[in-house]
């Protein structure tokens, strides 16, 4: 980099420039007074990318009024030249300059022209001599802007080049890079002309007008230039997301609607009005996406508190104190669908179905509101020292965790997708069980209390979007009707029964008031077509005498409150033909439910599989068309549950943690209940082929497990029809009808089975009976 260049020591002349010798510096023009504009006036703006005017030539700059035609018009000779100054940068050197100007300027100065030598050279001479110092004296300004130019335009490439190997590392710019409007997003106010004060004239056009245009270029070239760069990258971007996202969406749509089947794609709980709007849509992972901002301070923490819910998806958001029953209409929405319907085979929800003449093909959705070990086997995996062995001791293991818990298994067991995969299984009605913790608690219940309430009505709107009819089923009663872990409380029946018996009996009733007057609303007149008093009381212990008076009092609290849906009442594990001359004649709507199991039947389980399915295909169909016919048996019947299962060797199936009747390992402690010596046809009996991964049956196997589901079928369609027993389970898979389908073991569509009762049976010789 030049230096600037130094000063002269030597004194100035204060002689006019006509009036000195051959290089004699003149003496400095003193500053403008503060009358006198800083900065020149501003001339009109050069167009962008034109270069600076240049510096006139000294034959054309324009010759300056003299000293002497100012002295005679009586300004002294220290005021001359007063309205032009001299082109400088700002600097520290050129205050030093000033400075050492204005000494000199105070100590040479003379009072007035006419004390100058000037009168001793002719004109000519004098002429001469001021031409020559003026040509002198704009050949060294020159010079000096020159170098100025030359130093800026070194500084700028140098800043440049610091600039382009800084750039990505930080994002502090340097001067040239701002004047250049190269600098990003760091903001700069300009200022227009020079600075200081004598020399901002030149200055100011050099860094003001000049740096505008130098700014316009560099952002058409620099600044323009990352904009392309940018540009470009977001047009490549674009154009890579799109080629990612385009098959992507393809192959979900084509997905979606290979798994709808022609599914409604519209939901009546999901397509409402709400100020709050819906709480999302649904999937495997509860969310919670409601704005709970409408709440009142008073429902802070409660049941209708929104935000307390851990899965929002297709509920209602908006907060509503509205209750029917007693029982909360929240996350409900206000207008509905009766148009759908499961398949072709069957009238819409909004036509009438005849019961008795098309039989029902459904499906039960088991170990979901109402727990069983067997069919969630990973929510009862503890030490047997823990003795949790159904939702009882359950809930009371994990405390304060068990909302938490179980409302995970709510949200997630069974969802949205599940009513769809239901509906293209071919199936056409859902039981759906529930306990009567869905609706409220005791003193000294652990259950988690009505939290299950919202997600089995939200379940009643996932089958209505399909078409399906619901079975609504009261799976566990105050006290246990029958003791069994899907009861509730494995153990002592205290339902009718016991010190609490008629206490709990009465409880149950006053849940059926509730739940009666809930469901006799009109929009659920279609979708629920089945309601059900109470699941599997076990009339084998408790007198069927007082168990018929409590159906009766049920019957009436029901019909009372407005439901006039068929009415169904179970069997109580009483032969059918037992029940030809009871209960007649209480209800013109009452069915009667049957559930039939050959596993649980030792004789049964004996039976080469030949004869299991001849047994199924003669001895239940005849059954059940005897026991479905008035005139022979007690009148209207179906199947409320039954599986493919020929064995029952599925862990936890017999109690948490107990062994089989196949295998003869089941010791219950009690010697009329257990089961100690093989079970299978061929002992010794082994559930290991029960038990494997479906992938690994052989095909002998395969084609048995379908047959003999499908034998089923066919005999009890030929009364009122059948709910499998259950969609879905973690591992089981002879217990679920979803993971039976996927293995191949289930019919495809449940209307198109292959085989029917009148087909001819394979004697399975290669199967083997003990497996």
């Amino acid at each position: 980099m030049p230096k600037p260049r130094r000063e002269s020591g030597s004194r100035a002349d204060t002689r006019p420039a006509f009036n000195r010798p051959p290089g004699v510096r003149g003496a400095p023009i003193p500053t403008p007074t503060q009358d006198e504009p800083r900065t020149p006036k501003r001339t009109a703006k050069e167009k962008a990318k034109s270069s600076p005017a240049p510096s006139p030539s000294p034959e054309k700059k324009p010759r300056r009024q003299s000293d002497r035609h100012r002295s005679a018009s009586g300004t002294g000779a220290g005021g001359g030249g007063g309205t032009r100054q001299s082109p400088r940068r700002d600097g520290e050197h050129d205050q030093q300059r000033e400075r050492q100007r204005e000494r000199d300027r105070e100590k040479y100065s003379s009072g007035t022209s006419t004390d100058s030598a000037s009168h001793l050279l002719s004109s000519g001479a004098l002429a001469k001599l001021n031409n020559y110092n003026q040509k002198a004296e704009f050949h060294e300004k020159y010079e000096a802007q020159k170098q100025k130019k030359k130093q800026y335009k070194s500084d700028l490439k140098a800043a440049e080049v610091s600039q382009r190997k800084k750039r990505k590392k930080s994002r502090n710019v340097s001067g040239a890079i701002l004047e250049e409007g190269r600098g990003g997003g760091e903001k700069r106010v300009h200022r227009r002309g020079g600075g200081g004060g004598g020399g901002g004239g030149g200055g100011g056009k050099y860094y003001g007008d000049e740096n505008d245009d130098r700014r316009r270029t560099g952002n058409a070239k620099g600044g323009g230039g990352m904009s392309k760069k940018k540009f470009w990258w977001v047009v490549i971007l674009l154009v890579v997301l799109l080629a990612i996202f385009i098959p992507v969406g393809v192959v979900v749509a084509n997905n979606s609607k290979k798994s709808s089947n022609g599914s409604s794609s519209s939901s009546s709980s999901g397509s409402g009005s709400g100020s709050s709007g819906s709480g999302g849509g649904s999937g495997s992972s509860p969310s919670n996406k409601c704005d709970s901002g409408s709440v009142p301070a008073s429902a802070k923490g409660t049941y209708t508190d929104i935000s307390t819910w851990m899965d929002t998806a297709d509920f209602n958001c908006t907060y509503t104190e509205e209750t029917i029953g007693g029982l909360s209409v929240m996350g409900l929405y206000s207008d509905w669908d009766d148009s759908k319907q499961a398949n072709d085979n069957v009238p819409a929800l909004d036509e009438k179905w005849e019961y008795g003449k098309m039989p029902i093909r459904g499906v039960n959705v088991g170990g979901w509101f109402s727990l069983e070990p067997f069919i969630t086997p990973s929510m009862f995996n503890y030490p047997a020292s823990a003795n949790v062995v159904d939702e009882y001791t359950l809930t009371a293991k994990l405390g304060s965790s068990a909302q938490r818990v179980l409302e995970t298994h709510y949200a997630t067991f069974i969802n949205k997708q599940s009513f769809i995969d239901i509906k293209n299984a071919g199936l056409d009605h859902v039981r759906i069980p529930f306990p009567y913790w869905a609706v409220t608690t005791y003193d000294g219940d652990p259950y988690v209390a009505k939290v299950c309430w919202r997600y089995l009505l939200r379940a009643i709107e996932y089958c209505r979007q399909n078409g399906l009819r619901v079975n609504l089923d009261l799976h566990a009663v105050p006290g246990s009707q029958n003791g069994w872990a899907h009861s509730g409380r494995q153990g002592d029946i205290g339902w009718i029964l016991g010190p609490n018996g008629a206490t709990n009996a009465q409880r149950s009733l006053d849940i059926h008031n509730q739940l009666s007057t809930f469901f006799a609303q009109d929009r659920y007149k279609n979708v629920i077509t089945i309601y059900g008093l109470v699941n599997e009381p076990k009339m084998l212990v408790i007198p069927p005498t007082s168990v018929l008076e409590w159906n009766k009092k049920a019957i009436a609290i029901i019909r009372g409150n407005g439901i006039t849906q068929q009415l169904v009442f179970g069997d109580g594990f009483l032969s059918l033909d037992t029940w030809d001359d009871m209960f007649k004649d209480v209800d013109s709507n009452l069915v009667m439910d049957t559930h039939q199991y050959q596993i649980f039947n030792v004789g049964q389980l004996k039976l080469k599989h030949q004869d299991k399915i001849n047994l199924a295909c003669s001895g239940w169909t005849g059954i059940m068309v005897t026991a479905n016919n008035p005139a022979t048996g007690w009148g209207p019947t179906l199947d409320g549950e039954w599986s493919q299962a020929d064995t029952d060797c599925t862990p936890n199936l017999n109690d948490v943690g107990q062994g089989s009747r196949w295998a003869g390992t089941l010791d219950t402690g009690d010697p009329e209940t257990s089961v100690l010596t093989p079970s299978c046809a061929s002992p010794p009996c082994s559930c290991a082929n029960a038990n494997a991964d479906p992938k690994d049956y052989s095909a002998d196997y395969k084609q048995f497990l379908q047959l003999y589901a499908e034998a089923q079928m066919h005999s009890f369609e030929q009364a009122w029809g059948w709910f499998y027993w259950t969609w879905k389970t973690e591992s089981a898979v002879q217990w679920s009808w979803m993971l039976g389908r996927q293995a191949g073991i289930l019919p495809e569509k449940a209307y198109a089975p292959d085989f029917k009762c009148d087909s001819d049976v394979p004697d399975f010789r290669g199967l083997g009976d003990s497996y």
